[in-house]
């Protein structure tokens, strides 16, 4: 059969495509170009069986496609020879310009799925869903009240028993989110910064040390330290 499906792979494009193994590479690398955006003369093709390749497709211009091992349903790989050329720029999408709006600009806007929640009181924005905020905040803000710095505790990830030791370092609101927090220095790197978010600084400890917890998961006591300081090196 003179007709062969092919599954052409670039870096900007997979697709499968039918060509006739009559064709002269000249021809292939020309009905390619429009295909994965690699202009012909730049075009370096490499064809797959799975991992493994089968032949290089770097003959003279007037070769037949159908004088290499082509089958139904290979990889044709092709590549770019010319650095100049971009790949990527389809499927990159960290090169597409974004549209950013400040949140307070965005609030101001009427015809927004926010504006429409709001006025419908749905979601956060719901009566039901407001009390329960300001009810967990009212607790948070009491059981804060009652931590201290400098007071050992336990930090109670799960309701099963997970817990990592630590000394509580901050009390109070952050920036980073509304309501009460607790700034927990853990006996060992087991947590998540440094004592700063966003580059706001709350305490200072070893980096991985450092966590932020709702007053509700901390519980005081004198709970060991982790490192078992008798047993190290002397340094």
């Amino acid at each position: 059969m003179s007709i062969v499906t092919l599954w052409v792979a670039s870096a900007d494009t997979q697709s499968e495509r039918r060509f006739d193994k009559a064709l002269s590479l000249e021809t292939l690398k020309t009905k390619l170009e429009p295909i994965t955006g690699i202009p012909a003369a730049a075009q370096s093709l490499e064809l797959y069986q799975g991992e493994i390749c089968l032949a290089q497709l770097n003959g003279p211009p007037d070769t037949m496609l159908g004088a290499y091992p082509v089958a139904d349903f290979c990889i044709l790989k092709v590549t770019s020879t010319d650095r100049s050329v971009r790949t990527n720029q389809y499927t990159d999408v960290s090169l597409v310009e974004k549209y950013e709006m400040e949140d307070g600009a965005y609030d101001g806007l009427r015809d927004t799925v926010r504006a429409f929640k709001k006025a419908h009181k749905l979601g956060r924005f719901s009566a039901e869903t407001q009390a329960q905020a300001k009810a967990a905040e009212s607790e948070f803000k009491q059981e804060a009240g009652l931590i201290s710095t400098g007071a050992r505790c336990q930090v109670r990830l799960t309701d099963d028993g997970l817990a990592k030791n630590g000394t509580v370092r901050y009390v109070g609101p952050t920036h980073f989110s509304s309501g009460y927090w607790v700034g927990v220095e853990y006996d060992e790197p087991l947590g998540k910064n440094d004592g700063s978010i966003d580059g706001e600084r709350y305490f200072s400890c070893l980096n991985k040390h450092g966590a932020f917890v709702r007053p509700n998961r901390v519980i005081l006591g004198d709970f060991d330290d982790d490192i078992d300081w008798d047993n190290l090196d002397e340094m």
